[in-house]
């Protein structure tokens, strides 16, 4: 069966998730699935749900065959247990393929393909920092209501 792994932080789940693991899924037959750990997050602001409860809302998500988080540690240890054919990356993902293919050359994993998965535009709040603007925008802060 060929294993295709899609990560990610997941934070605040939206349609652009489910696209990204949709066009992932599409590349093979088992898709897992690795929840970046909170304190691996550093590309960008913290996310606002944490890890244990990013897992289990991508665990219960019928695409994922396996959900797991990854590791505190080395990024590459879930690969090396997965094993996979592809390894996905959503469009906005900061990742560098060329040190990606490197890396994993040289843990003996060499000839996994690297896909970037393109944005959904079918949904205009696909971005958790956007979904965060847009209640703040529309609710702003009122003291009087807490």
């Amino acid at each position: 069966m060929r294993r295709v792994v899609a990560t990610g932080t997941f934070d605040i789940l939206h349609p652009g998730h489910i696209y990204y693991l949709e066009q992932s899924r599409k590349l093979g037959g088992e898709l897992h699935v690795i929840v970046a750990r909170d304190a691996n997050v550093r590309h960008k602001p913290r996310p606002v749900i944490t890890e244990d409860q990013r897992l289990r809302i991508m665990q219960s998500l019928r695409v994922a065959d396996h959900v797991v988080l990854g590791d505190q540690n080395d990024m590459f240890r879930p690969i090396e247990e997965i094993r996979p054919a592809v390894i996905t990356f959503g469009f906005n993902q900061h990742f560098d393929e060329q040190k990606i293919h490197q890396a994993l050359e040289e843990r003996g994993m060499a000839g996994i393909d690297l896909v970037r998965i393109g944005p959904s535009e079918e949904y205009p709040l696909c971005s958790s920092r956007r979904i965060i603007r847009e209640i703040l925008a529309r609710h702003p802060c009122d003291e009087r209501s807490e």
